[in-house]
């Protein structure tokens, strides 16, 4: 018999996985497998649907980033009626995407992981948690629940709705903003910047007590991979696709997004749902597919970027970098990296709404099927997402593809978890703190399972470790 623990609460991921951890003879541990054990098939369904539906069809894919979606696909929109959307939509197309990664990085920063950080990894799991925050730490707690509020409320005012919003569509916005909201959002702005700054500052200073995480939470060369504009600083919405290796050189650079394929390959796995996206050109016939192991998301963002476009941004960006001696490889970055996007965010929106024709009310173009085949794709929260539509002269689908910026992490997230393992496990059991920790590792990435696979469920982290001969000696499961 194998020891089974159920532990409450549910682990900090969104959606559900499986790891599995293999020793060899000697106790010590030779593979890893992180599963996602989930599936919907939202490409399935939304064939036969009209591309004017798409926004607002693929928004419903996730609940903690459906502007993602939402941008992603109204620009597939764009491509296929072949416009060119007003000059105000991309405005405030833009201030919306901020609004999303503001609202999405601080509840992956105060709800998700700051436990693990101010309260400690070891700490005991009924405490360690957004609850166990709000009594060690109240006024931060409140500051972060604020700070998500106020991204919401950004996404709220030009989309229509906090979650699947209904005002992003082909060809641009469905409404214009009007006078009062710009000035409510400017109102809201001066806490946000003082909240990401005293995160920002508080996460420096704890970094020198994680040198272990730092080195074993995902500490490995990789490629990374973005959206970039032609100045080379911060991008999250529009441009082409680079690729950069971890050294900083170019491998990949002004490819335009219609020509995804070129860069990107994709795997599938016999043990999971999660597919394992790859970078082509890095990958000959009988290589493992592991040569082409890139990362997207912020951790790429901020290392790709030779600036992130405003003050403090920049200024944070440059000790990021000194920090990281220049490309940061640990995965444990990412969570540094969310935050200089929060503080970029924050200071770019107020250009944006400061902006004298951010209330114009020419916000949409219209047009026809013009072109049987699109791609649109933005800079989610946790990174690059595609979404490619085929149809036919009636703008109804008769195919749809959709990569998912957590599905590009996979790779680097299956090795994150053997790095951790290898660190930390060391015989037959896996104690609290270990399990945290490997789960940590997961969370570092941000990772929307139920978005990369289109998935529901109700399945919970379970943590397996099995011997050489093939039998589960331990297991530890989250539900």
């Amino acid at each position: 018999m194998h020891d089974l623990v159920v532990i409450d609460p549910v682990t900090r991921i969104e959606g559900h996985a499986k790891i599995t951890i293999k020793l060899d003879d000697d106790g010590q541990v030779a593979d890893t497998r992180f599963h996602v054990t989930e599936f919907r098939g939202f490409e399935e369904f939304c064939k036969g649907r009209p591309v004017w539906e798409m926004p607002s069809l693929t928004a419903r894919t996730c609940g903690i980033c459906p502007v993602s979606h939402l941008l992603a696909s109204a620009k597939a929109g764009d491509a296929v009626m072949g416009v060119q959307i007003p000059d105000n939509a991309v405005r405030l197309r833009r201030i919306a995407n901020m609004g999303q990664i503001i609202q999405s990085h601080a509840l992956s920063f105060f709800h998700l992981s700051s436990p693990d950080f101010l309260l400690g990894f070891d700490a005991d799991p009924a405490m360690r948690n957004v609850f166990g925050l709000m009594e060690a730490e109240p006024e931060l707690a409140r500051r972060g629940i604020r700070l998500r509020g106020f991204g919401q409320s950004v996404i709220e005012s030009i989309a229509g709705r906090k979650v699947h919003s209904p005002g992003i569509v082909p060809g641009g916005i469905a409404e214009p903003m009007t006078e009062e909201t710009r000035l409510e959002l400017l109102g809201g702005l001066d806490e946000a910047y003082e909240t990401a700054t005293i995160a920002l500052e508080l996460f420096v200073k704890m970094l020198d007590g994680f040198e272990r995480e730092v080195r074993a939470f995902g500490e490995f060369p990789s490629y990374f991979l973005a959206l970039a504009n032609d100045s080379g600083t911060w991008e999250h919405y529009d441009g082409h696709l680079k690729v950069i290796d971890s050294a900083g050189d170019i491998a990949a650079d002004g490819v335009p997004v219609s020509e995804y394929r070129s860069l990107v390959g994709e795997a599938s796995n016999v043990d999971s749902y999660l597919k394992s996206p790859y970078f082509k050109p890095a990958v000959a016939d009988d290589d493992p597919i592991t040569d082409g192991m890139y990362r997207v998301g912020p951790l790429a963002r901020v290392n790709m970027a030779i600036a992130m476009g405003s003050p403090s941004a920049d200024a944070a960006q440059a000790e990021f970098k000194n920090r990281a001696d220049g490309i940061a490889t640990s995965s444990f970055f990412f969570h540094y990296a969310r935050l200089i996007e929060v503080l970029a965010c924050t200071e770019q929106m107020r250009t944006l709404l400061e902006h004298d024709h951010v209330t114009d009310t020419m916000v949409r173009a219209s047009g026809g099927v013009n072109h049987r085949r699109a791609i649109g794709a933005s800079e989610a929260p946790r990174g690059t997402l595609f979404h490619e539509y085929h149809v036919d002269a009636n703008g109804i689908l008769d195919d749809v593809n959709m990569i998912i910026a957590t599905g590009q992490n996979n790779l680097a997230m299956n090795a994150t978890v053997h790095q951790i393992a290898k660190e930390w496990i060391d015989g037959p059991e896996i104690p609290e703190g270990i399990l945290n920790r490997v789960e940590a590792g997961i969370r570092a990435f941000d990772p929307c399972l139920s978005c990369s696979t289109h998935a529901i469920g109700q399945m919970p982290l379970v943590v397996t470790l099995v011997d050489s001969a093939g039998e589960t000696v331990c297991e530890r499961i989250r539900g």
